[in-house]
């Protein structure tokens, strides 16, 4: 047969690879886990191999829904020669200690924010991945959002000038929402400022992409049955002129959603008249009941609602996620990130870049764990990203409590 005949062509043509797999074990499952369960079932480029939870119930609940492993311990599940990652979804205190484990055992990592409590465990967690040359990710956070990054594409195209001024604000329920006991004591991380002040600290630093220079602000504990910080109004400086103001109220009385068209924090339409629930529910509840509750709704619990992740025209759509009002002032415009797609106002007028909604939420977390794991690239939000986005939080109380402006030290650029 000819060598350049059309057969020999097609039988000598190279096959390509299946794409691999990332293999993944996850480490709690709480409600960081919960939140990002759609995007662990539905994302095509991880397996789910393993679980560890101390609670049997959890553990069960997990070996159903993914046909996985499970253990008790944190060690066995890292000691599992089956996973190539761990997400770390653990309660904050535990992420020092489960980062060294799985650095010792050779794991890549992603870390649910806050990365840690104090900027201490943020660099020995970085030195340990660092020395074991594996990779750390901080994250879930909303600075991953699309939104986000093309917000911050659209700033650095030079279309609309330097970047002056970013106001961001968002008024939700988060404190009235059933809460264990640590969740509201500030020294374990409870609060608005660690749990919330990560997104919108991130959200920020994402779109200014310099160093932050200084904070100056205000926190508030308004409420004494549960106490911990409910509020804040921050001002950021950046070394390169521009300024960010951030303010955030768990309160539940205002919801900042009206400005979003009612589209929720996930994505998902919200319904205007459960507007006061949470705290109608809190205030239903006889002493001790909320611990109860909350761990009756966790995961493989007796009230836990399983998610529906089919997609058909029954489904709910879903748009991108976002973290409340976000305006990003350069000197020709205007830019408005939302769930839809950014609304630009500049010289000319108003128009919207549109973008598509995802088929998987929270994609973006696993396609930048899996580039770095599989394809070796540089991740953006690193232990070092991490490290600043905690000695903003750190320094938000700090400032507070001392009535000054707080000198930033740890900052790094966005890549």
């Amino acid at each position: 047969m000819d060598a350049d005949s059309p057969s020999h062509a097609a039988s000598t043509k190279k096959i390509e690879e299946p794409r691999r797999k990332l293999k993944l074990g996850v480490a709690g499952m709480g409600r960081g886990f919960l939140v990002m369960q759609p995007t662990l079932a539905l994302h095509p480029d991880i397996n789910v191999v393993a679980g560890m939870d101390p609670r049997a119930e959890a553990r069960q609940r997990f070996v159903q829904d993914f046909g996985a492993h499970s253990y008790e311990s944190f060690e066995a599940l890292c000691a599992d020669a089956d996973v190539d990652a761990v997400y770390i979804a653990s309660p904050h205190q535990f992420h020092r200690e489960q980062v060294q484990i799985a650095a010792r055992y050779g794991r890549h990592m992603l870390v649910e924010k806050p990365m840690a409590l104090t900027l201490d465990d943020c660099r020995a967690m970085t030195d340990a991945a660092n020395a074991a040359g594996v990779c750390l990710i901080v994250g879930h956070s909303h600075g991953f959002d699309t939104p986000v990054s093309r917000t911050r594409q659209l700033i650095q195209s030079g279309a609309f000038g330097r970047l002056r001024m970013i106001s961001a604000l968002n008024y939700t329920d988060f404190l009235y929402r059933p809460r264990r006991r640590e969740e509201l004591q500030t020294q374990l991380g409870g609060g608005v400022i660690f749990s919330q002040g990560s997104h919108q600290i991130d959200v920020v630093r994402t779109i200014a992409g310099g160093r932050a220079a200084s904070v100056r602000a205000y926190s508030g504990v308004w409420d004494p049955q549960r106490a911990a910080e409910s509020a804040y109004s921050a001002l950021l400086t950046f070394e390169d002129g521009a300024a960010a103001s951030m303010v955030y109220s768990g309160n539940a009385h205002f919801d900042s959603d009206e400005f979003c068209g009612w589209v929720g924090e996930t994505g998902k339409r919200k319904d205007q008249r459960s507007y006061g629930a949470a705290r109608r529910l809190l205030n239903s509840m006889a002493p001790g009941e909320e611990d109860t509750l909350k761990r009756d709704r966790g995961y493989g619990g007796p009230k836990y609602i399983e998610p529906n992740f089919a997609s058909s025209s029954n489904t709910p759509k879903v748009h991108h996620e976002h973290f409340g009002l976000l305006i990003a002032s350069c000197d020709r415009a205007d830019l408005r990130p939302g769930p839809r797609g950014i609304a630009i106002y500049d010289d000319e007028g108003v128009r919207f870049d549109q973008l598509e909604d995802p088929a998987v939420p929270r994609r973006e977390v696993i396609d930048e764990l899996y580039a770095a794991v599989i394809e070796e690239k540089k991740p953006i939000h690193s232990g070092e990203w991490g490290t600043a986005n905690l000695e903003i939080c750190l320094a938000i109380l700090q400032s507070s409590r001392e009535n000054r402006e707080i000198p930033l030290l740890y900052q790094i650029n966005a890549t």
